[in-house]
């Protein structure tokens, strides 16, 4: 009897999440590896890995070589962990993100950011590929987080579910401030001064489970909750960040226009959010390289 008790309370753990010192353990053996003390951890989404090219020096980590990481299944998603100088500034990048839709619990879909937290980063920037909801924007429009509805967690899908480790962070945390406004503020200001005020927005970015693509039904809800652009990832990274005492940065890069006439044509595909990753690449390592070296600058 005892043993199945014992059993079935580390079925129940698994369920909810790793332990502090499983968390620890995955943090110093990467800060064994590697003598690269990262202050800003950078997650980057479909399409755009290749910011992660410009570190200086890298160190790069295969996720599958990595101590009780999660393992990324994603086209568009490298699946490698990367240390290096960006622009002076020392970083992790993620080549490539977990989703729910990929199987994974959400405590395991924010598991690197609790190793980044452990490892001394308390700065977090996040990129995406979202759909746009709101009429007013473009494909290849840059979305400055600034509020996120969690259509998961309404449903009680959170990261945090489970038992709470003061360690990391208290058992009721506000997520009023979890885009930092000074952080927003900088990057609106570098893309003024880069020329891209025509492609930079600030908006409210909705998370759904995925992976099939929102009906047309859905995304006119989604749009009527206040809802400028959709996605499937970031909210549950940005929880945890925030749960941690992370600063939190996202940027959404508009690869499509969302489907919202019964009429049209139209379908949503991930070749198409690659492709637009792909093309606005470019803009998004300037805008992102320039603010990591004013960030450095400001001492923010």
């Amino acid at each position: 009897m005892a043993t199945r008790a014992k059993e079935q309370e580390e079925k129940e753990r698994r369920r909810t999440g790793y332990t502090y010192e499983e968390y620890k353990q995955t943090a110093d053996w990467l800060l064994a590896k590697t003598k690269y003390r990262p202050s800003v951890a950078i997650v980057l989404g479909s399409g755009l890995g290749g910011l992660a090219d410009f570190l200086e020096n890298p160190v790069v980590f295969k996720y599958t070589d990595i101590p009780n990481f999660p393992q990324s299944t994603v086209e568009g998603h490298a699946g490698q962990l990367m240390f290096g100088n960006l622009n002076g500034k020392p970083c992790v990048c993620m080549k490539g993100r977990f989703h729910m839709y990929e199987g994974h619990p959400l405590w395991k879909v924010a598991f690197p950011i609790r190793i980044f937290f452990l490892m001394g980063v308390r700065t977090v920037l996040l990129t995406n590929a979202a759909g746009g909801l709101n009429k007013e924007y473009k494909v290849g429009d840059l979305m400055i987080i600034k509020d996120h509805i969690n259509m998961p967690g309404l449903v009680g899908q959170n990261p945090l579910t489970g038992k709470n480790d003061e360690r990391f962070g208290p058992r009721f945390p506000p997520l009023s401030d979890a885009y930092d406004k000074d952080l927003r503020k900088l990057v609106l200001a570098v893309g003024q001064e880069l020329g891209h005020s025509d492609i930079m927005k600030e908006g409210v970015y909705v998370s759904v489970g995925g992976p099939s693509y929102e009906t047309i039904a859905e995304c006119k809800f989604l749009s009527r909750l206040g809802a400028d652009a959709v996605g499937m990832s970031t909210v549950p990274e940005v929880i945890v960040a925030r749960h941690c005492g992370m600063r939190v940065l996202a940027i959404s890069l508009i690869t499509n226009k969302v489907v919202m006439d019964y009429e049209s044509n139209t379908t949503a595909n991930h070749e198409e959010v690659l492709e637009t990753g792909k093309n606005s690449s470019k803009v998004m390592e300037k805008l992102v390289t320039t603010l990591l070296q004013r960030i450095k600058h400001n001492n923010i």
